[in-house]
């Protein structure tokens, strides 16, 4: 599993979503800018991150997906889950 790069500085945490508040723009593919990292951490349940239609990924809570700077990606809840990103730079 990837991870962080050890220089980043965490700058924004998004709120805590569930499989009904979702954002639309996150269940369909997404990324973000150059030099913006992520991490979806999962509280509870868990979290199908598929990054550019070649890797897919489980996430739960002991499983945290990084997001790439500039990789398109999408995430699809499997049942009840409940979750935030970290934003890194």
């Amino acid at each position: 599993m990837k991870s962080l790069p050890e220089h980043l500085q965490q700058y924004s945490t998004s709120p805590v979503f569930t499989e009904e508040t979702v954002p639309k723009g996150l269940l369909k593919d997404h990324n973000t800018k150059s030099g913006v990292w992520g991490l979806i951490c999962v509280n509870e349940g868990e979290l199908e991150y598929i990054i550019e239609d070649k890797e897919t990924l489980i996430l739960s809570p002991k499983n945290k997906g990084v997001v790439e700077p500039e990789v398109k990606h999408h995430i699809k809840p499997l049942g009840a889950v409940t979750f935030y990103i970290e934003f890194y730079k």
